[in-house]
């Protein structure tokens, strides 16, 4: 079920909150936990039932994996198996055409394509059973009853795309007796998060992808601010898509009275790439660094080794994100940029603020060109525009003050046409590139939320303006990740 559209906001969420509480307030706090799971099943299932049954088969497996390990019945080897039949459970629903098409195209085979349905939300319930397994190993959580486990993995807000959320952060909320009844601060403050996702993504996020998807998918060519326009559309497209997709978990958990972690961090406004990923997809970081970047052996055993697992951890992360080599490239590149992060630190080097976060802030827009493109044709298409290779156009009324620009080629006319786009388009990319530097993020306006008439203002601007743009319902750019 969509979070961005009416049944949800007007049904769904406040039916389960309600029901939630009065469970709750007849002792019976168990039929709440009940009531949670099933409603969460709902939620998942909306969209399309048949994927139901898979990831009940997976919270089957994975519950009995990690009880066996809680009760020390099995070692290392159990682990390593059980996570590489969870990497195998996730692999043949998002990879396997991708494996097969490359076979065929290096061994000139002509293998069958399965036309495999990558069921909602795999790659992140996967994930966050997988760091279940290994914190049952390790001795950090201890053996759930089945009704916890499925209430861990199905919680519905966090389900689908994250935040990626550790066993020890979540449940033991739903133990503590003073959070089972409704608290009025926390279901203010979780509508006020709530609406500030909500008008991020449909308000914000829709309206960039209209012009990056006119330059990604559409235009043949792109002139220089065509180009440029269209990565920085996209750039922001994703932030707010995804960012305000969180937000909306962060709130609708609240409501219940159950604390999720953050996942954004005002990332655009990062001075190098460490940074970076201290600031986006902060729950994805922190699994990649503790599942996967010190397993391999993190920075223990030198330099050179350290760059070398922080290469295969972000190509790794790439691959995570999509089943295409454009993915796999863009992680690649987000490790090459750590490691060169890392020895610059270790020079001893620095640089000043203002070149560290342009330079920083360029790498990213880069990255995303890859990441958006459906085939490599498409990235350097953006990437030529971007150089100005296929051509610059400026504005008409420029013509009379900058017209000997013709002699090099400059063309003048309207700037935007292979996008769709105007002057409010520009007008847009500058504001909003302003606020995601500058202005405050959606936690800290959350923890600055008080009961007063301007958070009764703003709720009412920000829920008008979103709930007239709800008839223009979309999908969210993560489910398909």
């Amino acid at each position: 079920m969509l979070f961005n559209s009416y049944t949800y906001i007007f049904m769904f969420l406040p039916i389960v909150a309600v029901v939630y509480f009065l469970l709750n307030r007849s002792k019976s706090t168990l039929l709440g936990k009940y009531w949670l799971v099933a409603a969460s099943l709902v939620c998942y299932s909306w969209w399309d039932v048949s994927y139901l049954p898979l990831m009940l088969l997976s919270m089957l497996f994975n519950y009995h994996a990690g009880k066996a390990f809680a009760l020390k019945r099995l070692g290392k080897l159990g682990l390593v198996v059980s996570c590489l039949l969870n990497v195998g459970f996730l692999g043949y629903f998002k990879y396997a055409d991708f494996f097969i098409g490359n076979i065929n195209l290096v061994a000139g085979a002509s293998l069958p394509l399965l036309h495999v349905v990558l069921p909602l939300g795999i790659s992140f319930f996967t994930f966050q059973q997988m760091s279940y397994l290994v914190d049952s190993y390790r001795g950090v959580v201890k053996h759930d009853d089945p009704i916890d486990y499925m209430l861990f993995v199905t919680f519905f807000p966090q389900l689908i795309a994250g935040p990626i959320v550790h066993h020890s952060e979540m449940m033991p909320q739903f133990a503590r007796d003073e959070l089972k009844q409704p608290d009025s601060f926390n279901i203010g403050k979780g509508i006020f998060v709530f609406f500030i996702g909500l008008f991020k993504k449909v308000v914000i996020a829709d309206t960039f992808a209209i012009w990056a998807t006119q330059g990604f998918d559409v235009a043949e060519n792109l002139s220089l601010i065509e180009a440029w326009v269209t990565s920085l559309s996209y750039t922001l497209q994703l932030y707010f898509d995804f960012s305000g997709y969180t937000d909306m978990a962060i709130g609708a958990a609240l409501l219940f009275n159950i604390k999720i972690p953050i996942n954004f961090n005002t990332p655009y406004k990062s001075l190098d790439i460490q940074e970076f990923w201290q600031r986006w997809h902060m729950t994805l970081s922190r699994f990649l660094r503790d599942y996967l970047y010190i397993p391999v052996g993190g920075n223990r055993k030198g330099e050179l080794l350290a760059a070398r697992n922080a290469l295969i951890t972000f190509t790794l992360g790439g691959l995570w994100h999509g089943a295409g080599w454009t993915f796999v490239f863009w992680g690649f590149m987000h490790g090459a940029g750590l490691v060169v992060v890392r020895f610059w630190r270790k020079l001893g080097m620095s640089m000043p603020s203002a070149p560290a976060w342009a330079i920083t802030f360029l790498f990213v827009n880069v990255g995303w060109v890859f990441f958006r493109a459906k085939e490599w044709g498409d990235a350097f298409k953006v990437l030529r525009g971007m150089l100005g290779l296929d051509g610059v156009k400026l504005p008409a009324p420029l013509a009379t003050k900058l017209g000997f620009l013709t002699e090099h080629g400059v063309t003048f006319g309207n700037y935007l046409s292979a996008i769709n786009g105007n002057e409010v388009t520009l007008l847009w990319l500058v504001v909003f590139l302003l606020l995601s530097f500058l202005g405050p993020n959606s936690m800290e306006l959350a923890d600055r939320f008080q009961f007063n008439w301007r958070t009764a203002l703003m709720l009412i601007v920000l829920g008008t303006i979103t709930i007239l743009h709800l008839n223009r319902v979309s999908e969210f750019l993560y489910f398909q990740f």
